[in-house]
């Protein structure tokens, strides 16, 4: 085996550990330190030169002191991610940011040895769950800090807020003095002045505890969690963590590029399994089965033989808008249609029978209620639509 083809499996080894620890819900710092091996196996690896090369483009005018402007991509990513999170309708939320470059400001000042610097980002990443007393024991007790290193971390950690606390801190006679911290808290304030701009910083909180993805962020860092309310009846409380998250990470991408070009990047992610969990929970709650398919209405027959009028009527409705559909069987029992739509979560059926076909009407039952109508056929498409309109309204 070559020396690129040995690097090649343990990258793959180690990919297969960091997605086996994700599956079983290790913690972040075990998750963050497995990452962070498999990156630097990818920077051992670098390019396959038998492999077609790709070039990464900047825009010519790109410039990271100059014209480039990081904070609007920024802000249009916190904008996109309380949008987001506002048309799920979870609940009240909070985005925390902070900056790598003031952690590492604020580290530094604090006298914490550049060694220890990720264990205390862990310890300091905890208090969202845990008091800060618990938090300067982890510190002090388990990971050998002194405690007034501790203390002055502290100081600092414990505060929260908006632009008015990142313009207390660029006067704060220490921090102010870092170049990191500087250069982080002047892009914190030109990222409140966006993120009043486009008016969601009333959602945006500055919280100096905040320390993720420390192995690849190099400026602004951020997570959404949802703000603790009472537990409805039948709820259990909540206790899912960050519902979304991302930062900037100008660094990463240059990573696999031959010149090592340093490439401005910024994103986010949505916490997709933690928002079912919470969606699931609260339509149990209300004892409301979660829909599997967009299906409005099914049309379903009485007897025998009327595969035909079941194919006419569906048509009928497709060209109508309706989202309608039917059992592929020929002789479906009707028991078994209705058993279908309790499972899959359609609203209606439209029943066709013998006595239906003569009248000239359509039986249209709701599944939830069981109640059954019957409606003259032109008058289908508009009845459909008025009660698929109402439980829009109503949801």
């Amino acid at each position: 085996m070559t020396e690129r083809a040995a690097l090649e499996e343990l990258v793959r080894l180690q990919g297969e550990r960091v997605r086996g620890l994700k599956q079983q819900k290790a913690s972040a710092e075990q998750i963050e330190e497995e990452v962070s091996k498999l990156l630097k196996l990818k920077a051992q690896l670098g390019p396959d030169e038998s492999k077609q090369k790709f070039v990464l483009k900047t825009p010519k005018d790109f410039d990271i002191a100059g014209q480039f402007d990081p904070m609007i991509p920024d802000a249009e990513c916190l904008k996109i991610m309380c949008e987001i999170l506002s048309s799920l309708q979870i609940g009240d939320f909070l985005v925390k940011v902070n900056d790598r470059r003031i952690l590492d400001g604020m580290f530094a000042i604090c006298g914490v040895s550049d060694s220890k610097f990720r264990t205390i980002c862990s310890s300091v990443d905890k208090l969202d769950k845990v008091s800060w007393d618990e938090v300067k024991n982890e510190m002090v007790g388990e990971k050998g800090l002194a405690p007034e290193v501790a203390d002055r971390i502290g100081d600092y950690v414990q505060q929260h807020g908006g632009v008015s606390l990142v313009e207390q801190l660029l006067q704060d006679p220490k921090l102010s003095q870092n170049k990191q911290a500087l250069e982080g808290l002047r892009d914190l304030k030109l990222l409140f002045e966006y993120l009043t701009l486009f008016g969601i910083d009333d959602k945006i909180s500055f919280d100096l505890s905040l320390a993720r993805g420390l192995d690849y962020y190099t400026g602004v860092i951020y997570e959404a969690v949802l703000l603790q309310t009472p537990a409805q009846a039948g709820e259990e409380p909540l206790g899912v963590g960050s519902v979304a998250a991302g930062g900037r990470y100008d660094g990463l991408v240059g990573m696999f590029d031959p010149k090592g070009r340093k490439v401005p990047c910024v994103g986010l992610s949505i916490g997709v399994e933690r928002i079912f969990s919470i969606v699931e929970q609260r339509l149990e709650a209300l004892e409301e089965k979660v829909r599997t398919t967009e299906t409005q209405v099914l049309v379903a027959s009485a007897q025998k033989k009327l595969l035909e009028e079941r194919l006419k009527l569906v048509s009928e409705l497709w060209d109508a808008g309706i989202k309608a559909e039917l059992i592929y069987k020929k002789n479906p029992k009707l028991l078994n249609q209705l058993q279908y739509c309790e499972e899959a979560g359609i609203p209606l059926v439209a029943i066709i029978g013998e006595q239906e076909l003569k009248d000239g009407v359509i039986k249209l039952r709701s599944v939830a209620s069981r109640e059954e109508v019957d409606v003259r056929r032109e008058d289908l498409v508009e009845e459909i639509k008025r009660r698929t309109s109402q439980s829009l309204r109503i949801c």
